[in-house]
């Protein structure tokens, strides 16, 4: 398979799963032919189902976006878009926010959505900040991971913390720590495309640097990379994809691990092609993971985080099993 076939037949997945996502309703699968006779329906499906698709697609080709990157930066392919505790910063800055504002995730209009963006973003930078310090750089993977892993504790903590200070946005955040595609609307598009394209720019015009990385740091070095602004550009896209999809759809487990993973077990790409081939995966698995939500217990609807939780678990445990780790 080629690498444009690939990316072509991952973009026809996306169409066709978009296009499930706009029958299926509350009350489960609706024949779109019978959604256009009606003007109520055409409506529901114009400004909920449309953009809550087009969102679920976004947010998961970001943290595709996300988890490529990271697996390149940090060469482990263990690494995901939460590996430093950027999850954790960005939960504790939409807590912040949504304290200050007193607000919910559905409310508001592109001002709110901008502000959860804005603080899930600093929030994430925060956190990959810190732990960069405690790690004192990239260079020891263990060191990186453990300060990853200390900084996540306790910035999760943190938001916690403020969450039973504050009650009153316990419902919202308790949806937001599940992942929901619930509350997306056309502003939470127009920021999730916005931030989309500008994490593409420097993840594509950098990936020979990803390339070259792979074959160490002293390598990487003697072909004349500026090592340290590669970085700071990377981890900005890193923080700023996974702060935008998490502050839209909340804590949505796998999809940024799995995603290259699939994308490598079906062709061997360059990072120039893996950073976008992931995020076409990355936006398919969550699109998939949308509609089971939404269909298997209709009218119910489960957390797409647990959807995603599920799936990149089993997917997971079948590659130890195959491989015998």
């Amino acid at each position: 398979m080629t690498k444009a076939g690939l990316a072509l037949g991952l973009l026809a997945v996306g169409i066709v799963l978009a296009t499930l996502g706009l029958c299926i309703g509350s009350t489960g699968f609706e024949s779109l032919r019978l959604v256009a006779s009606d003007a109520a329906a055409l409506q529901i499906v114009r400004d909920i189902r449309l953009p809550r698709t087009l969102g679920a697609w976004l947010a998961g080709a970001l943290l595709g976006l996300g988890g490529a990157l990271a697996q390149g930066l940090f060469r482990n392919p263990l690494a995901d878009p939460y590996l430093l505790g950027s999850s954790s910063g960005a939960h504790f800055g939409v807590s912040l926010l949504l304290v200050a504002l007193g607000a919910s995730p559905a409310a508001g209009g592109w001002a709110a959505r901008l502000g959860l963006t804005g603080a899930a973003f600093l929030g994430a930078v925060l956190a990959v900040l810190i732990t960069l310090g405690l790690a004192r750089g990239v260079q020891q993977t263990l060191r990186l991971l453990l300060a990853g892993v200390v900084v996540g504790m306790v910035l999760g903590a943190a938001g916690s913390l403020v969450v039973l200070w504050v009650p009153d946005i316990m419902r919202a955040m308790q949806a937001f720590m599940l992942g929901t595609t619930g509350f997306l609307g056309w502003e939470s598009v127009g920021l999730m495309g916005a931030a989309l394209a500008l994490c593409l720019l420097p993840s594509i015009g950098f990936a020979r640097a990803l390339d070259a990385l792979t074959l160490g740091e002293a390598s990487a070095r003697s072909l004349g990379l500026a090592l340290p602004w590669v970085r700071m550009a990377l981890i900005a896209a890193l923080a700023l994809a996974t702060g935008a999809a998490v502050a839209q759809v909340g804590l949505v487990a796998f999809v940024g691990l799995v995603a290259p993973h699939l994308v490598r077990a079906l062709i061997k790409p360059t990072h120039g092609w893996l950073v976008l081939l992931a995020s076409l995966m990355g936006g398919a698995l969550l699109l998939a993971a949308d509609v089971v939500a939404r269909w298997l217990l209709a009218p119910q609807e489960l957390p797409v985080g647990v959807v995603t939780a599920v799936l990149g678990g089993g997917y997971l445990l079948w590659l130890m099993h195959r491989r015998r780790l």
